[in-house]
């Protein structure tokens, strides 16, 4: 038994044919214009979104400052639910801001801490209290992912603009053949289908 061979042909809208039509010629451009579109958005846009998120990161550091706080009261002991993934408990502490208000609220602590004891405490310009800053690799990891995601999804915006076009084009080819068969068709004298 044969075995038959297929026979890839490469760039062929790109080479000259008898039967290449501009359509496919015009279909050649759009997926190469797609392609390089698509490649440059996605590298623009994941720079602009990685930097987005870095100078937000930026400002969060800048925003956040470590004060001591005092504890006013004693700490509970360790709640048996473990709510929380850090086994914290919440007591009244006290702490001067920057700007050199004094604040009393309630604040995570480990648990069982005594009246009097200090606690590193994050607060924000006003002296609210606030989250810790992200670290080092963190803020690494936000920013390779969010720059990452948005440069995707813009080259995907771009190739899906790019295939909608094919699409158009696909039917447009489709109506032009169906002329031509009809056409052929009407000046024999006879119908094909």
């Amino acid at each position: 038994m044969e075995t038959s061979e297929r026979v890839t042909v490469r760039w062929w809208r790109w080479r000259r044919n008898a039967l290449k039509r501009r359509i496919d010629v015009v279909e050649a451009w759009v997926v190469l214009v797609g392609w390089v579109l698509a490649l440059l958005a996605g590298v623009c846009v994941g720079l602009m979104a990685a930097g987005a998120v870095e100078r937000a990161v930026e400002h969060q550091r800048a925003e956040s400052r470590q004060v001591s706080a005092v504890a006013v009261e004693d700490a509970p002991g360790p709640s048996p639910a473990r709510a929380a993934s850090d086994h914290r408990v919440w007591a009244k502490v006290r702490w001067t801001a920057p700007d050199g208000s004094t604040h009393t609220e309630q604040a995570r602590v480990p648990p069982r801490t005594p009246a009097g004891s200090t606690i590193p405490l994050w607060v924000n310009r006003s002296g609210d209290i606030t989250i810790p800053p992200v670290s080092g690799g963190e803020a690494w990891l936000h920013t390779a992912v969010g720059g990452g995601l948005a440069g995707v999804l813009a080259g995907g915006m771009v190739l899906g603009a790019a295939w909608l076009t094919r699409l158009s084009l696909d039917r447009r080819r489709m109506a032009q053949w169906a002329a031509e068969w009809e056409r052929i068709d009407t000046r024999r004298g006879w119908k094909t289908g």
